[in-house]
């Protein structure tokens, strides 16, 4: 069977997010299947800034807000290539980016 790309699991987005994740924001559970579990790698890839390195401990600290096993996370987040590793370096690698679209007279940034 193919792997699920982000682009078709992001379709459930809203259901997968609901499920998953409590009202506080943590996960109730990592899911098994694939499909889901990019979707719940996503919206933790979000709290990445892009640009940015983080330590492993750093890391770490930001995945145990979500979950206790933030070890499990970060290995998910690095194979699934959400985060990219150097040593004990990461950075965000992957996973969609909120784009606001201008408001209306509004004119884009050259940085956007």
């Amino acid at each position: 069977m193919d792997r699920p790309s982000l682009r078709d699991a992001m379709r459930n987005k809203d259901v997968v997010i609901r499920a998953f994740f409590d009202a506080d924001g943590r996960l109730s559970a990592i899911p098994s299947k694939l499909s889901k579990r990019l979707v719940v790698l996503d919206r933790i890839a979000q709290d990445f800034e892009i640009g940015v390195t983080y330590s492993e401990a750093d890391v770490a600290t930001i995945l145990h807000r979500y979950h206790p096993d933030h070890a499990a996370l970060r290995r998910y987040l690095v194979e699934n290539e959400f985060l990219e590793r150097r040593g004990d370096r990461y950075w965000r690698a992957g996973g969609t980016v909120d784009v606001e679209a201008p408001t209306q007279g509004e004119r884009p940034s050259a940085s956007a």
